[in-house]
């Protein structure tokens, strides 16, 4: 079979039978994303300065099409419904740019010009979105920002709609849950290039577009792939309950900390009876933890916070709009959607805790759980973006941590190691993939995937393993609702036919990285320490930040780089380097050779040079290109 196989009998007959039974004669959804439609994008392609296409929404004009047996109906339906763009009016003076990213930027009118709610992930896409405003409602200046939470889709464009020199002067105030800018760097930096190389996954961002290939990520179209921005909030919502006005334009904010982002908040707007729910609401279940990878989110806290936000707003409330998605109108109905969104996350996180308090493994309550029939019949509960089996995983991740209590699997072979094992005991890899044809022609894809990766693992340049491997996990990719499932899936047939695609996005910006604080740069140095190579080093190093009246300590014993704040006499360190915070950053970050640095004076040192560049020299470079689907 090659890239351009064609659908099996099980997955075409799986996915005629949802045609069947779900309720595709709702119409509502589609009413609903085009409702105050005023002028889409076209072409519908933003480049960046270099002529580089960094989003293309015309490259998912096939959805206009039939729904052909290679794409789950619904998953078909719900990217149609993403792929709506333009900018629509949400409800008197606010407005919404839409399809132009994976998430949604609003535009709020006030006295004298506009806020901006969630500048996209990229300033060029940002940019495009606003320009697109301006020529239908008058060039207005934003007046305002504010970031729903500290994900990079919802701050990324900041620098295409506003500059750091007008949020500086105060003539644009940028507002943000407490704690935004430690999880924004924190997610961005710590662990980004391994979560950028999965989110190649989970997107599809280099996945040809059609109907073999990407359809959608279920919460948007995809990634774009432009420059990601950063400009720090000047005013921080600390309480539920906050008020803030910001050119004439009264906001009450509700915190919910812990949800779908560490830090995140909703808002409502009295004058216009219109509620924001950030990303806490959407036209999909969410995740609960991201396959792209993340911390595990609280589904208990997630459905509380739900139940506030309904008594709270609800009742006063005329639409309710989010980050993602379409809104939904009239007080009863947007009362019942975030009422079925809250159950759907209580129900999952209760009847997980019910099961394992059983015995059962995350594993088994996953292959089980079933919704019930209010919740499975609601189009905003499928899983397009999050799924009810990877979800209840999570569930019981959170509580029960990644052991299931069985000894057996308390302390197994890694990857490669099992699977030589496993191939020897199953007969070799020439039968596994033998037996392996036969499960495929019986359509059991799931275990010609598990067997498989025992083989590629064992000997990685296997051909007929890799070829019947990618036709395996090209058919679970053609049978998911799930959007990123697809993507996974197809991605790693992808990679197995074409090599590794790396990392086709940007986590850690320069703007992202410049706002880490002292000790998250000094964190994010640590992290990179060879610990094995470092063993035997014994260095200390003070750094006397010169604009901050500060000196921080770092340490390098046994391994571990450790660094604090310090007022003892720098007599007991090596060396003393002497330098600004802004250089800091470029010396630690590698934006500037530190030798160079100290060369032309930019930075002063006392001591001995030269244990900076041992220590540097005990640093590993992370890599944005590891192989998923291969050993």
């Amino acid at each position: 079979m090659s890239v351009d196989s064609h659908v099996s009998p099980k997955i075409a007959a799986q996915n005629r039978d949802a045609e069947r039974t779900f309720p595709f004669g709702d119409e509502q959804d589609f009413e609903d994303a085009r409702r105050g439609f005023i002028a889409a994008l076209e072409p519908g392609v933003v480049k960046n300065d270099t002529g580089d296409v960094v989003w293309d929404s015309d490259s998912f004009s096939f959805l206009d099409q039939e729904c052909p047996p290679t794409v789950h109906p619904s998953l078909w339906r719900q990217s149609k419904l993403c792929t709506i763009q333009g900018l629509f009016e949400v409800t008197d003076g606010i407005y919404q740019i839409r399809g132009l990213d994976l998430s949604n930027m609003t535009l709020v009118e006030g006295d004298t010009g506009v806020v901006v709610i969630d500048p996209l992930i990229s300033a060029e896409t940002a940019a495009a979105g606003l320009a697109l405003y301006r020529a239908h409602r008058g060039d207005r200046p934003v007046t305002g920002v504010i970031y729903t939470h500290s994900h990079i889709d919802h701050f990324g464009g900041v620098k295409g709609v506003t500059t750091p020199e007008d949020v500086t002067s105060g003539r644009c105030p940028i507002l943000a849950p407490s704690g935004f800018v430690e999880h924004a760097v924190e997610e961005n930096v710590y662990a980004g290039t391994a979560m950028a190389r999965r989110a190649a996954y989970m997107y599809g961002a280099a996945l040809p577009r059609g109907a073999h290939g990407a359809v959608g990520a279920g919460l948007g179209p995809t990634t774009s792939t432009g420059t990601p921005t950063l400009i720090t909030p000047t005013v921080d919502i600390g309480y539920s309950g906050q008020t803030e006005v910001v050119d004439g334009v009264h906001i009450e904010f509700q915190l919910t900390p812990g949800t779908e982002a560490p830090s995140e908040m909703n808002f409502y707007f009295p004058d216009r009876r219109a509620l924001c729910m950030a990303e806490n609401a959407t036209h999909t279940l969410h995740n609960l933890l991201t396959l792209r990878g993340a911390l595990v989110r609280d589904p208990h806290v997630w459905s509380k916070y739900l139940t506030e936000s309904i008594n709270r707003f609800a009742a006063r409330s005329d639409v309710v709009f989010a980050s993602h998605h379409w809104p939904t109108w009239g007080t009863a109905r947007l009362t019942e959607f975030l009422g079925l969104q809250r159950d759907l996350y209580a129900y999952l996180h209760d009847q997980t805790l019910r099961a394992l308090n059983k015995g059962a493994t995350g594993i088994e309550i996953a292959e089980n759980i079933e919704l019930p029939p209010a919740l499975a019949e609601a189009w905003h509960t499928h899983g397009y973006y999050g799924s009810v089996s990877h979800n209840v995983k999570a569930i019981y991740q959170r509580y029960m941590g990644w052991f299931d209590g069985n000894p057996a699997t308390l302390w197994q072979h890694p990857p490669t190691e099992s699977a030589l094992r496993h191939i020897e005991f199953m007969g070799g890899v020439d039968e596994v993939v033998k037996k392996a044809h036969d499960s495929y022609s019986a359509g059991d894809f799931r275990w010609v995937a598990q067997v498989l990766n025992y083989v590629i693992f064992a000997e990685p340049d296997h051909k007929a393993a890799r070829s019947l491997q990618a036709d395996a996990l090209e058919q679970l990719g053609y049978g998911s609702e799930n959007g990123t499932w697809r993507n996974f899936f197809l991605m790693g047939a992808y990679e197995l036919r074409n090599g590794s695609v790396g990392t086709p996005t940007v986590a850690a910006s320069p703007d992202i990285a410049a706002a880490l604080s002292v000790e998250q740069l000094f964190d994010a140095v640590a992290l990179r320490i060879d610990g094995p190579r470092a063993w035997s080093a014994d260095i200390t190093i003070d750094w006397r930040i010169s604009d901050q009246d500060l000196v921080h300590r770092m340490q390098l014993r046994n391994g571990v780089l450790v660094h604090f704040d310090t007022d003892a006499d720098s007599s007991s360190a090596e060396t003393v380097f002497t330098l600004t915070g802004p250089d800091l950053h470029t010396a630690l970050l590698g934006g500037r050779d530190i030798q160079q640095m100290i060369g032309d004076g930019t930075i002063g040192v006392d001591g001995d040079a030269a244990k900076l560049s041992e220590l540097m020299g005990y640093l590993d470079n992370p890599d944005p290109d590891f192989a998923i689907v291969t050993p």
